[in-house]
């Protein structure tokens, strides 16, 4: 319900009687973001001819895949996922996705950006080195390729200064570019689908949603999440403010020292610059409470590139990213 709606409503109880008039009481906030966010995926899954869903098997996605699942029930999911792996993730993420996409029955495309480097479409410099900007042309190649003219994807407002630039309905140009001083206006829910041939549309259906937002329909609707989400033991080393974990990609230079701390991720995805944080937080209450009072955004205090670079995001995002 808009809040247009809702002051309608406020003002017909006050000129009317009770008895003269039934209305249902105003959704709550919880439920006002799960149903736009159904909304918002049934008529982009109704505006648009090739839609995929974008699944890393991160929490936002895993909610997001949640809503569309719940959006078509009993029905299956009328369009695929898509995953675009960098080849540098945790083992726990990928033994995830795998079990959700067989758990909900759907279809899953890999687009590699191990094939973009085979393939000479993206240079790595070295070994280590973070592959997120790359995943631009991996992502901007898929869609050629597949001719996907949306992707859903959980990006939400309050997680970086460019995604609160967005809109829910994102446009891409022919190189799926994103210009943020030229998006569509969005009056009253409103969006604008037009699309010329070689552009597409990211859709954000929980753009409204918080990280408490999340946490709370994960715990309302008892979804499962990676182990990783949650306090576990884990080598970690301190550089530049964050806890890096001891990876293969992420090894201790000479002078660094291994520590064994428990820490839980907040967010998940390349393993090079992908950071957890210091917390007790075994489930997901407990979670919650913590959510409650962190004082930092969840990518601002485990996203290596972001965090250093005030600017990192909207330049990927220019260049084709999520």
């Amino acid at each position: 319900m808009s809040a247009l709606q809702k002051n309608i409503f406020a003002e017909i109880r006050a000129t009317t009687a009770p008895q003269a008039l039934d209305i249902a009481p105003a959704l709550d906030l919880a439920e006002e973001l799960r149903s736009e966010a159904i909304d918002i995926v049934c008529e982009a899954a109704g505006a648009f001819q090739n839609p995929v869903l974008l699944f890393s098997g991160g929490k936002d996605s895993m909610v997001l895949l949640d809503i569309a699942a719940k959006a078509f029930a009993p029905h299956p999911l009328p369009f695929a996922l898509l995953h675009v792996d960098t080849g540098h993730n945790f083992p726990e993420i990928m033994a995830f996705r795998d079990r959700m996409v067989t758990q909900y029955g759907v279809h899953l495309i890999v687009a590699s950006v191990q094939d973009s480097i085979d393939r000479r479409r993206v240079v790595e410099r070295r070994e280590n080195e973070s592959r997120n900007a790359m995943q631009a042309v991996t992502l901007t190649d898929v869609i050629a390729e597949y001719r996907i003219d949306a992707c859903f994807g959980g990006a939400r407002r309050d997680e970086e200064k460019a995604r609160a630039k967005e809109r829910i309905f994102s446009h891409r140009d022919e190189f799926g570019a994103w210009d943020p001083r030229n998006q569509r206006p969005e009056p009253w829910g409103l969006f604008n689908t037009r699309l010329r041939f070689g552009e597409n549309i990211r859709v954000f259906p929980l753009s409204n949603w918080t990280e408490l937002d999340i946490w709370r329909y994960i715990a309302a609707e008892e979804l499962e999440l990676p182990p990783v989400y949650f306090a576990h033991e884990r080598d970690v080393i301190q550089r530049s403010g964050l806890l890096f974990p001891v990876t293969p990609l992420s090894e201790p230079s000479e002078g660094e020292t291994v520590e064994r701390l428990s820490v839980r991720f907040r967010t998940v995805g390349d393993m090079s610059c992908t950071c957890p944080i210091r917390s007790t937080a075994r489930t997901v209450e407990e979670v919650i409470d913590e959510t409650l009072i962190s004082p930092n955004s969840e990518r601002g205090e485990t996203r290596a590139d972001d965090a250093l670079s005030e600017s990192a995001m909207e330049n990927r995002k220019k260049a084709g990213y999520f």
